[in-house]
């Protein structure tokens, strides 16, 4: 119609200069129709050239030629430049009129151009726009490979096109341009068009795809590529160069690099994968064009597309992938890209005799990598077995051989470990550590190189390891099984080179990031399993040792250790020590903490042991380590190690030299003992005696120095520190961890070694201690060394026997003396000098090591010590006394060097420090002589005992001044303190409280000093005494306890452990052992009444871990069940933090408690009454009440502690709280309660039938209480014959029953039947057992009854419900007095009942916990029956899967979901300047002529859902009220990106009316939804071809004004009450129904 209009135009004007010159006069804003009608114009004449018309009519005369040269130069290339600057202000959203013209205007203009450039008569024109284009393209951007001159053009500032401009310029002119003249300006558009697409550094920070490069990329490098073969070469060469430089490739990150290939190809596909039907064919081009398919470059960047964390770019990896396989497809011949390694296939190639299997390997291939891109794993999860298909097609089972690359499964493994969703990882990740399980796959060196890096990437995260629901508690992490068994298998299938290039870059991938504690110990496991071979050097076992390194960042001591313990046996089995020295293992074994792993005398000792054993002759330095004597190359090297640790210095450094490292000596003390039990390991093999002549041999050095110190007074301080040093590491290094062992010979050699020492070490320590010889800061801790040295030596006496008791009491008394001359001296002095204070804080060290060791051999007789000087002089020193800080005068080099270090303030902090810990001696000794209050002592006695008050406002100074990791002793000392003066200085005992407590808090991040402190803070408030004082008067001091309970309770939420200490304690001071009975002393739990919360609290305390608590509980539940086998049990304390200990001391507190005794019978029910109060304030909470909730787990604790207390209810109390009990049955509680519930009724009607009327009236009340609760009463009725053993006549019992059940089995309510029957059937069968007659006349119905439900036809739920509801554990093995048990109640009943894991309480544990033990007496801790052995099946839950398939036994070739767009139309990027229904028509979307209306409708969910539906439909337009609804979140969420799709018109409301009139006009019939007296019925219906569907308003409808408007009003027939569906259900149904019909028409047309 266009071309028609313009050639009228041209016939009817004589000269067709003055035709175009009157077009190129613009106006603003510039009219698009005008350029349009000037293109049309132009294309005519062009048009006219081609075919050679009449010269005398239409001649192409010169000045023709000179006319379009104007026109483009002169108007259209300025018109251009305009734009952009008429563009200015414009938002890139704004989806109004200005940018759509504008987008005319500029395509018009295009057209223009190309025209004028064929009109011209010659090249020049073309190649001039064209450079000039490229030059204003390119000064937008940096020059990147411009020649110079290009480059100043393109500095050019003023009067330049713009990126949208200059690119469609060079669209439209580019395939003007011929390919053999102009190639140079095709290559250098075609290089300089590149970069702009490819981008640069700048761009790449920035993250994104610019408009230019997306421009470039979609609209130019196609119209070049189909515009000559030469420019399609350019481009190629460009974009995927045959070798790139290093340094481009790290310039750029791989992501971003990859992005924008891609953009590029996928726009070039049509070229460079030309398929028939699609796009060209290679021989339509006259010179041979690249072919994408044989290039492995190619491939390299789509396998880097697929696995890119952007999904556009995995989508156009895979469009061109699949576009590759159809053009393959179609044109049939052979192709490869060439193998990369000769042992693997090329990365893509193409046999026709093979197609089939072809298509299906990439058919099934991109259905995996379009249905991963969901990340939901139901949909995922059904495709997974086309994976193993893949790999079946992908291996030669008869060559052992890869037919296509490994490469391409690896992507899809990629792409499921960088899923959003963790499940979707782990069933990935576990899917490729099984395939050499259940495949036999040929090698491949990608595969190494995957595992390392994408695989143990994967594996750093922690929540993979959790626990499946079907595995139990303290199990392996499926995850770590499957590791270890993929790790042991893979290792042992590779060589022996390769296995250890493989292995050290594996341990050294552990070192390359921080990894967690949970992942970073299922790796070294695995590692641990590998079978012994020697592949690892002095470079593995550094990796190992980095490794090690870091383990140390986790604060889950446990976790650590056990990592510790594997990368040890990791080394053990790996390292071929040929290549290692013992020096590199010994400095090895440094790395580990001997204290959470090796320890001496566990299995990992005695392993490591037997390695040094079985290899200490085949280590690298042998040759150096031969001797003469035939002695092992160990000992011969520990020999060595200790002489040269003993050697004297060469250099003399004086007395005031720092202390030497701890690192030697602990190396060489672990090492003399390695050897030492290495010979003794050999011994007991050969049966030689020669442990103990070896072990002398490594201590003569040491030994003899020692036996020096008391004489020779001029051994070098270095040697003496070392010496020392050394001493004490083998002290503690040798003391056994696993108390099993016994008859320690090395031990005992040792220890008798060191005692011959003991005096002249005594004599040399209390010389340096006395003598003045201390006197810088560095001194102070070679001090520490001392007095820990003496303490150890008199701890090492009092075991062996105290041979030298004399002289070892004469040093602690010379000592004592010394050091209380030195303290009263140094008071004299006015003027601080450093010296002097150094010894001060020496000398009140050492009187707090003597007061240690006093309180600790507090048994002895020790009248030779004359320890009333010692108390005399603590009493006399003022509390909190500091040394004062030397002048800087008199300071010297060494003392600021230490002091800058340490700090003077932690020096104050160890004196004041001291200070109590002689004070906390002091008050032990003479408690009992502390009065109550000042001055109430009469007799003189020492001050600080006298004089309480005083002292207790001393410790709360010394808790302002003190840091908070040395305030234990202060806490010991106010737990002695406050007791006393609680009644007399309540105040002052309230802020010790308050100030104690801000301490703890402050401690709680810690986790070393925490604990010890927690301790003594409860042990303070606590205490017995301070809460019988505080519970007598009720007062504050009440009140700040209760306050703290609630405190520690709360911090308990978040750190685990912290309730234990408080109630572990309180229940042990309600408790005294007497002989060997174990009972509650009456005046101790006089007050436990009062603080009966803190066990309500116990019972039902536990906390709803988060998913990463929960993994470390459950990985430390696995570790603690290794036992023995891992020795990070053994070595690190066990410290009852878990938090099922809460419970279980507070369960076995219950347990001690005796019925017959007043105060407990009171204590037993007060905690009944409120326990059963804290059950209605549950059920009653409006927390949502679910399976596993808190609310369901705090009441299923409630009712577990009522169990345990019922053998202690009598009947006078459970009268009181029976109908409570009831009360509770009639909840709607979750099956664990309602089993509880159940039990305890049972056993109450059976040890009290007197309650059997109570009973029989719960089924009295009416149908709207009973419900589904009345199956509580009836499950009890089912244990008739445990309630009737106690009644004499059962006969009026059984009558009652029956009455009540038969009447139940009629109910409308299919549950309630089963439970019925279930009843009537035991009940009755028990009236046949006891032969009661007076019940045959109901013989034929009942016996009629349970035979119809017997004999149940069809295989329906009615009758698998009834077999399973008779299976069930609690009707068929469970007996109520039989299982009586505490494994019961807190771990059987929980687990069949399907309670989740964390509930449930091993007897293990019962017993394991010994803090408060239960007498011999105490018979029901087990189950005697089977019930312990049954599975968990509820017959309910059974019924709603029991149709249900397990997904991993369907088959594989089930339909799956493939919700995907067929590639033909998946064009990843499309022109973004063209309108809707060029975009759609570019896809080959049909287009119907259905507009619907939706302006009246509000909601952004439903246009949002109208809008997805109407795009897949094809509607022509989508009418909305404000086009600024397709930003709403919600529509965006509902339309998920249709509206890019589908043509948007906006139309206000109040414009309807109008618009509705001018569809009319235009041929539409209007059609409204909306339901009237003259509707007609949808189903009724025929719709034209052009129909508008005007949608109502959600709640008023189409208003009236409007329906007068309409041709016709359809409704939608209903059956049922409502009146009206959803808008958008409606707008769907009317939708749908239009294009069925038009589809019908269009299949009868054909």
């Amino acid at each position: 119609m266009e071309l028609v209009l313009a050639q009228a135009l041209l016939s009817q004007s004589p000269d067709p200069r003055a035709l175009l010159g009157a077009f190129c006069v613009w106006e603003s804003p510039i009219p698009a129709e005008r350029v349009e009608t000037l293109r049309f114009l132009l294309q005519r004449l062009e048009e006219e050239q081609e075919l050679g018309s009449n010269t005398s009519t239409r001649p192409a005369t010169l000045l023709l030629q000179e006319a379009v040269r104007e026109v483009a130069t002169g108007h259209l290339v300025p018109l251009l430049r305009g734009l952009r600057a008429n563009l200015v202000g414009v938002p890139a959203e704004e989806p109004s009129t200005p940018r759509d013209r504008r987008r005319r205007v500029l395509r018009a203009a295009g057209g223009a151009l190309r025209s004028c450039a064929r009109l011209s008569g010659g090249p020049q024109l073309a190649a001039g726009l064209v450079h000039e284009a490229l030059c204003d393209l390119l000064s937008l951007r940096p020059a990147v490979g411009l020649e110079e001159a290009e480059t100043r053009a393109a500095s050019v500032e003023c009067g330049r096109l713009g990126a949208e401009e200059a690119v469609e310029v060079l669209v439209a002119l580019g395939p003007c341009l011929r390919p053999h003249e102009d190639r140079a300006l095709l290559e250098r558009l075609a290089r300089a068009a590149l970069a702009v697409a490819l981008g640069n550094e700048e761009e790449e920070e920035s993250g994104g795809e610019d408009g230019a490069a997306t421009l470039v990329a979609a609209r130019l490098l196609p119209a070049m590529g189909r515009s000559s073969a030469a420019a399609l070469q350019a481009l190629w060469d460009g974009l995927l160069p045959e070798e790139e430089e290093p340094e481009k490739l790290d310039s750029a990150p791989p992501a971003f690099r990859v992005n924008r290939r891609l953009l590029v190809l996928s726009n070039l596909a049509e070229r460079l994968l030309p398929t028939p039907g699609v796009g060209g064919a290679w021989d339509a081009l006259e010179e041979e064009i690249p072919d994408a398919r044989r290039c492995s470059r190619f491939w390299r960047a789509v396998q880097d597309g697929l696995v890119q964390a952007d999904g556009l770019t995995r989508k156009r990896a895979r469009y061109l992938l699949q576009r590759a396989v159809e053009a393959s497809a179609g044109l049939g011949a052979e192709c490869s890209s060439g193998a990369t390694d000769a042992n693997e296939p090329s990365l893509f190639w193409w046999s026709e005799k093979k197609k089939e299997e072809l298509l299906k390997f990439w058919e099934n291939y991109i259905l995996i990598m379009e249905t991963l891109e969901g990340n939901q794993i139901h949909v995922i999860k059904p495709v997974l077995p086309k994976l193993n298909s893949l790999f079946d097609w992908a291996v030669s089972e008869e060559k052992a051989c890869w037919l296509f690359h490994p490469s391409w499964h690896m992507c899809i493994y990629k792409r499921m470990f960088e899923s959003e969703s963790k499940t979707l990882t782990k069933e990935g990740i576990i899917h490729f550590l099984e395939l050499y399980e259940t495949k036999g796959l040929p090698g491949a060196p990608g595969f190494s190189e995957f595992i390392i890096g994408p695989l143990m990437e994967a594996l750093s995260e922690s929540s993979l390891y959790s626990r499946s629901p079907g595995h139990k508690i303290g199990s392996c992490s499926p995850l770590g099984m499957k590791l270890q068994t993929f790790l042991v298998t893979y290792v042992s299938l590779l060589s022996e080179d390769i296995k250890s290039s493989f292995l050290l870059k594996f341990i050294k991938k552990m070192t390359s990031r921080h990894w967690c504690a949970v992942p970073i110990l299922f790796l070294s496991r695995a590692l641990a399993h590998i079978p012994r071979c020697k592949v690892l050097g002095v470079e593995g076992l550094l990796a190992l040792r980095d490794v090690l390194q870091c383990t140390m960042i986790t604060h889950q001591i446990l976790l650590r250790g056990a990592a510790q313990c594997y990368l040890l046996q990791t080394a053990m089995n790996l390292i071929d020590v040929e290549k290692v020295s013992f020096s590199d293992v010994s400095n090895f074994l440094m790395s580990l903490r001997q204290e959470e792993s090796l320890g001496r005398g566990t299995a990992l000792w005695t392993e490591l042991c037997d390695w040094l054993r079985v290899n200490e002759n085949y280590f690298g330095e042998i040759r150096n380590c031969i001797d003469f004597s035939g002695r092992s190359s160990l000992n011969v090297y520990v020999q060595s190690l200790v002489q040269d640790y003993i050697k004297s210095p060469t250099l003399e450094t004086g007395g005031n030299c720092f202390m030497p490292d701890w690192y030697e000596a602990k190396l060489v003390a672990l090492m003399i003992l390695l050897a030492a039990d290495v010979e003794e390991m050999k011994n007991k093999y050969s049966e030689r005696k020669k442990t103990q002549n070896e072990l002398k041999v490594f201590l003569h050095p040491l030994m003899d120095s020692l036996m020096k110190l008391g004489t020779n007074a001029y051994i070098p301080l270095l040697k003496t520190d070392k010496c020392l040093q050394l001493l004490l590491k083998l002290l503690h290094t040798s003391s056994l961890k696993n108390p099993q062992t016994q008859d320690d010979g090395v031990l005992t050699l040792l220890q008798n070694s060191v005692m011959c020492t003991t005096e002249s070490i005594f004599e040399f320590i209390v010389r340096r201690l006395t003598a003045s010889e201390l006197k810088t800061v560095s001194d102070l801790e070679r001090c520490h060394l001392y007095l820990t040295i003496l303490n150890e030596l008199v701890n090492l006496h009092g075991k062996v026997g105290w041979k030298n008791n004399n002289s070892i009491w004469r040093f602690i008394s010379l000592l004592k003396n010394a050091s209380i001359l030195h303290l009263q001296d140094v008071n004299n002095e006015k003027e601080p000098i450093l010296g002097k204070q150094i010894q001060k804080v020496v000398s009140m060290e050492c009187l707090a090591m003597v007061c240690g060791i006093l309180t600790q051999k507090s048994g002895l007789h020790l009248d030779s010590l004359d320890i009333g000087i010692l108390e005399r002089f603590i009493s006399s020193f003022h509390l909190n006394q500091i040394v004062r800080k030397p002048h800087a005068e008199e300071q010297n080099s060494l003392f600021e060097e230490s002091s800058s270090s340490q700090g003077w303030g932690r020096i104050v902090a160890q004196y004041v420090h001291d200070q109590w810990l002689c004070l906390s001696f002091l008050l032990n000794k003479y408690h009992t002589f502390i009065p109550n209050m000042e001055g109430e002592m009469l007799e003189p006695f020492l001050h600080v005992v006298s004089k309480p008050v005083s002292t207790l406002q001393s410790a709360l100074e010394a808790l302002t001044i003190l840091p908070s990791d040395q305030v234990l002793p202060v806490f010991h000392c106010m737990k002695i303190l406050v007791p006393k003066l609680l009644c007399s200085s309540e105040s002052l005992c309230i802020e010790s409280f308050d100030m104690a407590w801000k301490i703890i808090y402050s401690l709680s991040n810690t986790q070393l000093i925490f604990w010890s402190n927690l301790k003594a803070f409860v042990q303070f408030v606590f205490d017995i005494r301070v809460l019988t004082v505080a519970a007598r008067t009720k007062g504050r001091a009440y009140s700040k306890i209760k306050e703290i309970i609630h405190k520690i309770i709360e911090m308990s939420t978040t750190k685990t452990g912290v309730f234990n200490i408080l109630i572990n304690y309180c229940c042990q001071s309600w408790i005294v052992p007497t002989s060997d009975d174990l009972t509650l002393s009456q005046d101790h739990f006089f007050n436990a009444r009062d603080y009966i919360e803190l066990i309500i609290e116990g019972c039902i305390f536990g906390n709803v871990f988060r998913r990463d608590q929960r993994l470390i509980q459950d990985v430390q539940a696995f570790i603690e069940n290794l036992g023995h086998e891992c020795a990070a049990n053994i070595v690190t304390e066990n410290t009852n933090r878990d938090d099922h200990y809460v419970r279980i001391c507070a369960i076995k507190f219950l347990c001690l408690l005796d019925g017959s005794n007043i105060s407990h019978k009171m204590f037993i029910e007060d905690l009944a009454v409120k326990l059963l109060d804290k059950d209605v304030l549950v059920s009653r909470s409006k927390a949502r009440y679910y399976v596993n909730s808190l609310q369901h787990r705090v009441k299923n604790r409630v009712w577990q502690a009522l169990l345990v207390l019922f053998p202690k209810f009598d009947q006078i109390f459970l009268d009181k709280i029976i109908g409570k009990i009831f009360e509770a049955g009639f909840v709607n509680n979750q099956a664990s309660i309602k089993y509880l519930v159940e039990w305890i009724i049972i056993l109450i009607l059976h040890k009290f039938p007197q309650f059997l009327p109570k009973f029989w009236n719960c089924f009295c009340y009416g149908e709207e209480k009973l419900k589904m609760s009345i199956c509580t009463f009836l499950s009890v009725l089912s244990h008739l014959d445990i309630i009737i053993q106690n009644i004499p006549d059962m006969k009026p019992v059984l009558k009652q029953a029956l009455t009540v059940v038969l009447q139940w089995c009629f109910n409308h309510n299919f549950s309630v039947r089963l439970y019925a029957l279930l009843a009537l059937k035991k009940i009755w069968a028990l009236c046949k057992t006891l032969h009661v007659e007076e019940f045959d006349a109901l013989t034929a119905v009942i016996e009629s009854s349970l035979h119809q439900v017997e004999n149940m036809h069809g295989a329906g739920n009615a009758k698998k419900n009834w077999q399973r509801i008779q299976e069930h554990f609690f009707f068929a093995k469970f007996h109520p007095l039989k299982d009586y048990s505490l494994e019961t109640i807190f771990y059987t009943l929980p687990r069949l009942s399907e309670l989740v894991e964390d509930e449930w309480i091993t007897i293990g544990k019962f017993i394991k916990f010994t803090d408060i033990p239960i007498d011999s007496a105490f018979q029901w801790y087990l189950s005697q029956t089977e019930l312990c052995e049954l599975k968990p099946s509820d017959w309910s839950q059974q019924d709603i899967g029991s149709n249900s398939v397990d997904e991993d036994n369907q088959s594989e070739w089930i339909d799956v979901q493939k919700k995907m767009i067929p590639w033909k139309n998946n064009v990843p990027d499309l022109e973004l300047e063209l309108i809707f229904p060029d975009r759609a028509a570019k896809l080959g979307k049909s287009i119907s002529r259905l507009i619907v209306v939706a302006s009246l409708i509000d909601k952004p969910t439903n246009l949002g859902g109208l809008c997805r539906t109407c795009e897949i439909f094809g509607a022509s337009a989508l009418v909305v009220g404000s086009l600024h609804c397709i930003n709403d979140k919600q529509f965006q969420h509902l339309s998920v990106s249709a509206e890019q799709w589908l043509p948007l018109v906006e139309v206000k409301p109040l414009q309807l009316v109008d618009y509705l009139q001018k569809k009319k006009t235009e041929g539409y019939t209007t059609i409204g939804v909306e339901q009237t007296a003259k509707s007609s019925d949808l189903t009724e219906y025929c719709f034209p071809e052009k129909s508008l569907l005007l949608l109502g308003n959600e709640r008023e409808g189409i208003p009236a004004n409007l329906i007068q408007h309409l041709d016709v009003c359809v409704e939608i027939p209903q059956h049922g009450i409502i009146r009206s569906l959803n808008v958008h259900v409606s707008g769907a149904l009317l939708i749908w129904e239009y294009t069925r019909q038009q589809i019908i028409k269009q299949r009868d047309i054909k």
